[in-house]
């Protein structure tokens, strides 16, 4: 069974309530009897394989990265305008 938190909108108490999923929420406040509402916390997120660590994505030397680059012009052509007739 999850455990929920809540808070309250009149004295901002906040408390925990261990409840089933077809379970109605809570919706009175145990402390002053004001209204509550459910707190939401984000998700983790877990990033798994590689390709996350400052090591994985390191550039080789000047050598190896130009090996395989194609050299780009400095200037690319101008793109000539269709002529109307």
């Amino acid at each position: 069974m999850p455990v929920y938190e809540y808070e309250c909108d009149s004295c901002n108490y906040r408390f925990e309530k261990k409840q089933g999923f077809d379970d109605n929420p809570i919706d009175t406040c145990p402390k002053c009897r004001g209204r509550v509402h459910r707190v939401l916390h984000p998700a983790p997120i877990i990033f798994k394989g590689s390709g996350f660590y400052v090591t994985d994505n390191r550039k080789g030397s000047d050598t190896e990265s130009e090996q395989g680059k194609e050299k780009l012009p400095d200037k690319l052509p101008a793109r000539e305008e269709p002529k109307k007739e």
